[in-house]
């Protein structure tokens, strides 16, 4: 047990804690190039946000600096370097400041103003977020202070996605949608805490040495904010958490009872939507005029699938109106009755159309195997109702033929076939080419 204990120790693969701390150090500082990559980072993500392209957004997350002085942050409270906490904490809000800025500006000139989905899904943020900020900032850390860093930074900066809600904030202060702003600053503000906090807990864990002696009232208060800060963060997040656990949960009961209640004889569902928020669910049929029975019977199932105070609504598309109702009574079903009726006759039209065609072809096979059995030098024939159009401009009816054989015909044998011809096509008008 004690030798598979051992796969799980740090202490073998440690960096230099003097070679950790000059690391995050360095990436804390925003001037000259990382202020620059921050600002070119914000536009990408903000572009990427804007048109929906994750791929974008992701790339933003990649080249963003914004861990650094958060690690830095975490960092200087596990070690009490004050001077590292201070230097790193100007440094976040300068980066957020320029962020904001920067995303604002660029949506106020954007002429695309719509929030899709990558956007709306940074408003909403919940304790799943939490999870998230603080298993990637473990990662993070651990991978900081490991000689094997392998590809773990890039891989933390995506999965925690710091950027897109800073721009997606900006968008909320650029389109003054500030629902948006407050719900995506706050997801910021849930990545930070926890990434810091992860740090925190590496750092102790790791036994990183203080940079000051220890004094124990400082240690217990700054402990105190740290906890206060934390709390004040999580407990938001775990009702948003909740909230959210209720909604999926609504929606998965609302389609069992949708699937295994809501069906009506002679009735079909053309459409559904149910909102979780408010508990509603709206269905909309085709085929029959339900009766309010009926829809009393299927409200009652509802307690079933936990959807008590949940509300109903059924709307009905195209039903049928009593029969007895008077014409004058119902001028929106006259209107639609003769739409139908009109669409029926050209549906008949159409059919009718198709059937002459498949029975001039079925004729036209039979005529020829005909043919070919009294004539089998016969290699083609071209069979079709014709017209002869003159300079008088009479039109007269005819029926073309037009027959190839592999080799000449005698007087006697075209004649027969002449004949023939007018018999088995029931005329006299009859136009034949013989090559």
């Amino acid at each position: 047990m004690e030798h598979f204990f051992k796969h799980f120790k740090l202490d073998h693969e440690k960096e230099k804690i003097e070679t950790i701390t000059t690391n995050i150090n360095n990436g804390v500082a925003f001037r000259g190039t990382n202020l620059w990559i921050l600002i070119f980072a914000i536009f990408v993500a903000s572009l990427g946000l804007n048109v929906n392209s994750t791929a974008v957004i992701i790339g933003a997350m990649l080249i963003s600096p914004l861990m650094g002085p958060i690690m830095g942050i975490g960092l200087g409270v596990g070690i009490s370097d004050l001077l590292l906490v201070r230097k790193a904490f100007l440094n976040y809000f300068l980066a957020t400041v320029v962020a904001l800025i920067t995303s604002t500006i660029f949506f106020l000139l954007s002429p695309l103003d719509d929030a899709h989905s990558e956007i709306l899904a940074r408003t909403s943020p919940n304790i799943y977020d939490v999870l998230i900020a603080l298993f990637g900032g473990f990662a993070g850390i651990i991978a900081t202070s490991s000689r094997q860093k392998g590809n773990v930074i890039p891989g933390v900066a995506i999965a925690t996605a710091l950027m897109p809600p800073l721009c997606t904030a900006g968008y909320g202060l650029a389109t003054f949608q500030f629902k948006y702003f407050f719900g995506a600053f706050y997801l910021y503000i849930i990545n930070t805490v926890f990434i810091a906090l992860a740090t925190l807990l590496i750092v102790r864990l790791l036994h990183f040495p203080y940079k000051q002696l220890q004094n124990s009232r400082a240690e217990k208060l700054a402990k105190r904010l740290v906890g206060i800060v934390v709390i004040v963060t999580l407990l938001p997040s775990l009702y948003f958490g909740y909230d959210l656990v209720q909604q999926n949960k609504f929606t998965k009961e609302a389609n069992r009872f949708i699937t295994n209640e809501a069906h009506f004889t002679n009735d079909y569902l053309l459409n559904k939507k149910i909102d979780s928020k408010s508990k509603n669910i709206l269905l909309v049929y085709g085929g029959n005029e339900i009766k309010q029975q009926d829809i009393d019977i299927v409200k009652k199932q509802m307690t079933k699938y936990q959807l008590k105070n949940a509300t109903l609504e059924i709307k009905q598309g195209f039903a049928y109106l009593n029969e007895n109702e008077p014409d004058k009574m119902k001028p929106g079903f006259n209107q639609l009755s003769a739409a139908l009726e009109e669409s029926a006759k050209q549906e008949l039209v159409r059919k009718n159309q198709l059937d002459s065609i498949t029975k001039e072809r079925k004729f036209s096979l039979q005529l020829y195997a005909e043919l070919k059995a009294q004539h089998p030098t016969i290699e083609t024939a071209v069979l079709q109702p014709s017209f002869v159009v003159s300079d008088s401009a009479s039109i007269d009816q005819t029926y073309l033929v037009v027959l190839t054989f592999n080799r000449q015909l005698s007087k006697r044998e075209k004649a027969q076939l002449n004949e023939w011809l007018k018999v088995r096509l029931s005329t006299n008008r009859l136009t034949i080419v013989i090559q």
